[in-house]
C-alpha cells in the first residue's frame, strides 16, 4: 500500500505543476489557509482513525463490494479537487464537463450505443431514481416491477415516487422467473420491468433475452439495472445465459451502471444512460441564475441532481483514457480474472463436506452455507466461520438467503420456503485469483 501511495503522490505533484502553468498568466497571491499550522497533526489524527477499517484494498478482503480506485483515478481526482468543479453548468466545471461526455459516451459505446442521452450519478441509487423517474412520466401511475433479489432501492423509489411496485419471485439460482414475470404482465398494468444483471447477493443475472420477447406481447419500458454487473459486458469468460443476456443489453431503454463498482473509482460515481435522447424533455427547466455562459449543453439540464463532483468525471476520464473499455483490453482481462477466481473458489467450496455450495457464480460473487440438520444451526455455524475467519485475517460477508438457493436434500423440505445466514465472498480484484488457495486455507482455519 505504501508503494502505491508514493507512486501516486509523485504522479499528483508532476500534474500540478503542469496544472498550475495553465495558469500562470494570472497574479501571484497567497490564499488564505485557516488552521495550517495544524494541518499535518490533522491528518496525522485522521489516519490514525482511518485504520479502524477493515482493509478494503487487500485481496484477503472479500467481502462486500469494495474494490480499490485505480492509481490513476486517485490522482486524477486529487488533481481536479485543486480546483473544485461542479459539473452542474460549465461555469463551474467546463473542462470537467466536456471530459464527463467524452467519459460517458465512451460506456455507452461499451453497450453499442452511440446516440443517447446520459450523464454520471452521485452513484447507481440515483441513477435509478432518474431511470426510474423517466420511466413514471412515461408510463405515469403504472406498475414498477423488479424481482425479489433486486436491489431494495427500487421498491424505496418507486414509493419516493408515488409508483405502485410489486417484486417478481425467482428461480433457484437467483434469476428472475419468467412465468411468474408473464402472470405479473398479463394484469396490464405494468409500465416498466428492472432487469438485473448481476444481483447485490449473489451476482445473478437475470434472463434479459427471454424477457425482451415478452415485452413483444406485452409493452413494458425496460430498465436494465447494472450498477454491479455492467462492465461484464467486456468479459469473455461468462456463461452461455450470462452471455445472451448482456449481448442483449443494448435494446434496454434505460442501463444504469456504477463505475465506483468494477469501473475502478473512488465513491461516488454511478452513470444513467437512456437509449432515447429525447428524454431530455423530461428535464427541462429554466434557471437563468445558472446558465449563462454558453450555448452549449450543460449538464445540469439533463440531470436531477444539481451540484455534481466534476472531480468524479476527470477521474473517470482519465481511467478510461488509461484503460480503454475494449474485450480483450487489460480492463477486461482484469474482470476475468475475478470470475476465474469465484469458479475456482466455488470449486473448492463444493468439494468440502462442511459446506454447501450456493449456485455456480455467474459474474464474481461466491455463495454457500454451512452444513448442519437445520437452517438455524447452519446459520449460526455461518455466524460463526465469519467471526473465526476475521481472526485470522481474512474477511467475509454474510447474506440471508432464500433456502432454496441451496440443494433441496439439504434441509427439512418445510425449510425451504425459509432464508438461512450464508457466507458470502465477493472476488472483484484481479489480485483475487492468485489468492484463492490462501483465502480457502484461512476458511479452512476458521472451522
Amino acid at each position: 500500500m505504501n508503494q502505491s501511495l508514493t507512486r501516486d503522490t509523485e504522479m499528483l505533484a508532476e500534474a500540478l505543476d503542469r496544472l498550475e502553468r495553465e495558469f500562470s498568466g494570472l497574479p501571484r497571491y497567497t490564499p488564505e489557509v485557516p488552521g495550517q499550522t495544524c494541518m499535518a497533526s490533522v491528518l496525522a489524527e485522521a489516519a490514525q482513525r482511518l485504520g479502524d477499517n477493515f482493509p478494503y484494498f487487500h485481496p484477503l478482503y472479500a467481502g462486500q463490494m469494495l474494490k480499490p480506485p485505480h492509481p490513476i483515478a486517485r490522482a486524477a481526482y486529487a488533481l481536479a479537487m485543486s480546483l473544485n468543479p461542479n459539473n452542474h453548468a460549465l461555469d463551474g466545471g467546463r473542462a470537467s464537463s466536456r471530459m464527463e461526455v467524452e467519459a460517458v459516451r465512451g460506456i455507452a459505446a461499451m453497450f453499442g450505443w452511440t446516440e443517447f442521452l446520459g450523464h454520471l450519478t452521485s452513484g447507481g441509487t440515483f441513477a435509478n431514481l432518474e431511470a426510474l423517474w423517466v420511466a413514471g412520466q412515461m408510463t405515469p401511475g403504472k406498475k414498477i416491477l423488479a424481482s425479489e433479489q433486486a436491489h431494495y432501492t427500487h421498491s424505496r423509489i418507486s414509493s419516493v415516487l408515488r409508483l405502485p411496485f410489486a417484486s417478481v419471485p425467482t428461480d433457484p439460482c437467483g434469476r428472475m422467473d419468467l412465468a411468474a414475470l408473464e402472470s405479473a404482465l398479463a394484469a396490464g398494468d405494468v409500465g416498466t420491468v428492472v432487469v438485473t444483471l448481476g444481483t447485490t447477493a449473489t451476482g445473478a443475472v437475470d434472463p434479459l433475452d427471454q424477457i425482451l420477447r415478452l415485452r413483444a406481447k406485452h409493452p413494458f419500458r425496460l430498465h436494465v439495472d447494472a450498477a454491479y454487473g455492467g462492465y461484464f459486458r467486456l468479459a469473455s469468460n461468462l456463461d452461455s445465459a450470462a452471455q445472451r443476456a448482456f449481448d442483449h443489453i443494448g435494446e434496454a431503454d434505460s442501463i444504469v451502471v456504477d463505475p465506483h463498482k468494477h469501473g475502478l473509482q473512488p465513491y461516488g460515481c454511478g452513470c444513467i444512460l437512456f437509449r432515447d435522447p429525447s428524454m431530455g424533455r423530461w428535464y427541462k427547466h429554466d434557471s437563468p441564475y445558472t446558465y449563462f455562459t454558453s450555448s452549449e449543453l450543460h449538464l445540469g439540464e439533463i440531470s436531477l441532481e444539481c451540484s455534481r463532483a466534476g472531480a468524479s468525471a476527470v477521474a473517470l476520464w482519465s481511467t478510461q483514457r488509461l484503460l480503454p473499455l475494449v474485450r480483450g483490453g487489460e480492463f477486461s482481462r482484469g474482470l476475468e480474472r475475478g470470475r476465474e477466481a469465484a469458479l475456482r473458489l466455488h470449486s473448492i467450496i463444493a468439494s468440502d463436506a462442511r459446506f454447501v455450495a450456493g449456485p455456480t457464480p455467474e459474474l464474481d460473487i461466491v455463495t454457500w452455507a454451512v452444513r448442519a440438520p437445520s437452517i438455524a444451526e447452519s446459520s449460526d455455524l455461518a455466524q460463526r466461520v465469519f467471526d473465526g475467519a476475521a481472526q485470522h485475517g481474512l474477511h467475509l460477508a454474510l447474506a440471508h438467503l432464500p433456502a432454496r438457493f441451496f440443494p433441496r436434500a439439504e434441509w427439512p423440505c418445510d425449510a425451504q420456503s425459509g432464508n438461512v445466514t450464508a457466507l458470502r465472498s465477493v472476488l472483484m480484484k484481479p489480485e483475487h485469483l492468485a489468492w484463492v488457495d490462501e483465502i480457502a486455507r484461512r476458511l479452512r482455519e476458521a472451522l
